[in-house]
């Protein structure tokens, strides 16, 4: 009776090793990064973080339908803004945390590109970027590509997808000539070459934005998380990634 009770105990005590489970809705672009911050966190902590990584416009959407999420990291500040303006972001709580720069990626053996004017080219027959609609990378790279007056030459060739890691897939698979993503989701593929890389100047201004939803059913906890993301080890780990901290940027 003596052994049951004692297990009975352990097992309960184990329970609560785990005091809480955070929800986080994430930009797909920063699965790794977040992954290695969460699993260090958890040990730390005793939470339990529970990612869903996709498109930030996806995402958002998901939020606005009721999805049970405690915090919403977008890649740009326009989706936080949105669902900010309709009362689903605690706004005191947000942040912006990160930045990036975009990269042109080709197949490791394709010589096509060397530069985005080449974009253009016919020999150039289709290029993937995340749906300018839903995908903060496609903007960003829309956006590019206006401003270096590419954009007319290369939108009939445009193969759209749903999120910045579709990109990459569809690059390493050879189902296209060249795509735009970040310059960390580069990093982590060794099946694509970096064929141009655009100057963080030259580019627009990518920021991940990061905030508690409105009716997180773990705030509290959910409050701690996010000042783990910005901490010192979040931010080495971050930067080990390749993202601009932008806490810590100009300094």
């Amino acid at each position: 009776m003596k052994k049951l009770l004692l297990l009975v105990v352990a097992i309960l005590a184990a329970r609560t090793l785990v005091t809480a489970q955070v929800t986080v809705f994430a930009a797909a672009s920063l699965t790794e990064s977040l992954q290695e911050i969460a699993a260090a966190y958890e040990k730390q902590s005793g939470d339990k973080i529970v990612f869903n990584f996709a498109a930030s416009g996806t995402l958002a959407r998901q939020i606005e339908e009721g999805a049970p999420a405690d915090i919403f990291i977008s890649a740009d500040e326009a989706k936080a803004d949105a669902l900010e303006k309709k009362g689903l972001l605690v706004k005191e709580t947000r942040k912006s945390l990160l930045g990036n720069s975009l990269v042109i990626v080709t197949p490791p053996d394709s010589t096509a590109i060397q530069s985005p004017s080449e974009l253009t080219n016919a020999a150039v027959k289709r290029v993937a970027l995340g749906d300018t609609r839903i995908v903060p990378a496609g903007t960003y790279a829309k956006a590019y590509l206006e401003k270096s007056g590419l954009w007319p030459g290369v939108e009939p060739k445009v193969v759209p997808c749903e999120n910045v890691r579709a990109v990459l897939a569809a690059v390493e698979s050879g189902n296209v000539d060249a795509g735009v993503v970040y310059k960390t989701d580069a990093a982590i593929s060794k099946k694509v070459k970096v064929a141009f890389e655009v100057p963080v100047a030259d580019g627009p201004k990518i920021s991940y934005s990061a905030a508690l939803v409105a009716n997180a059913p773990q705030p509290d906890a959910a409050k701690k998380f996010l000042g783990c993301l910005t901490g010192s080890e979040a931010d080495a780990i971050f930067a080990r990634h390749g993202f601009i901290v932008l806490s810590t940027a100009g300094k």
